[in-house]
């Protein structure tokens, strides 16, 4: 039986690394799929992974219909056996119905991967789709880290290395090194520090949030 899969995670955990090893795998196997993607780093048209492999892929924009681009390949005679849809956050929930009816009615296996919380802990509309219609959530394993070494559960929108919760609700851009600048950035925080907004940045300079318990401005004085 065909399934939707939904791959979720943090930043950085390795979504789109893994929807390149999924790909190459059934390559390699003689099946033939099709990659979609939405407002990656990379660019338009672009799945790309933190590890430097980047692949072409079909932009999937607001007014892209899935289902309805599959239907019109399989009756041009075309083959395709699976589908790859990165950057899933990103998409509507209608667009999230429409792969459901690709694994409903074509029988192809639909392998969704993205985050499932914005900057503000908010669920993403696609992913709250997806947790709602999937066949199976899977959380990836890949640990992904907040600068206090706890383990990193949220998102966080950074300016010029602070943390802000307010905003648009996708704004690309990518989990790096907090330094200075008024550039947009994210970071992966604990819950801790992302409801006290305190970034690796703000650690680093001494910046500390009101919130703040003594003892843990005792241990980064040490």
């Amino acid at each position: 039986m065909a399934e939707l899969v939904f791959f979720s995670g943090t930043m950085d955990c390795g979504k789109s690394t893994l929807a390149l090893q999924i790909q190459h795998n059934r390559s390699t196997r003689g099946l033939l799929g099709l990659i979609f993607t939405r407002d990656d780093r990379a660019g338009t048209g672009r799945l790309s992974s933190r590890l430097g492999l980047v692949t072409e892929a079909i932009e999937a924009d607001d007014g892209f219909d899935f289902h309805a681009h599959l239907v019109g390949l399989l009756t041009a005679g075309g083959r395709v056996d699976y589908v790859i849809a990165d950057e899933a956050q990103f998409l509507s929930p209608e667009q999230v119905d429409q792969l459901a009816r690709v694994v409903d009615d074509l029988g192809m296996d639909v392998y969704a991967f993205g985050i499932t919380t914005d900057f503000r802990t908010r669920l993403f509309p696609g992913s709250q789709r997806l947790i709602e219609l999937a066949d199976r959530v899977e959380v990836l394993q890949v640990e992904t880290l907040c600068w206090c070494g706890a383990r990193a559960t949220h998102n966080a929108r950074t300016v010029g290395g602070r943390m802000v919760v307010e905003g648009a609700q996708v704004v690309v851009g990518d989990v790096r090194d907090a330094v200075g600048g008024d550039d947009v950035g994210y970071e992966v925080l604990c819950r801790r520090h992302h409801r006290r907004r305190l970034t690796a940045a703000a650690a680093g300079a001494g910046a500390l949030s009101p919130e703040v318990l003594p003892v843990e401005a005792a241990r980064r004085a040490d």
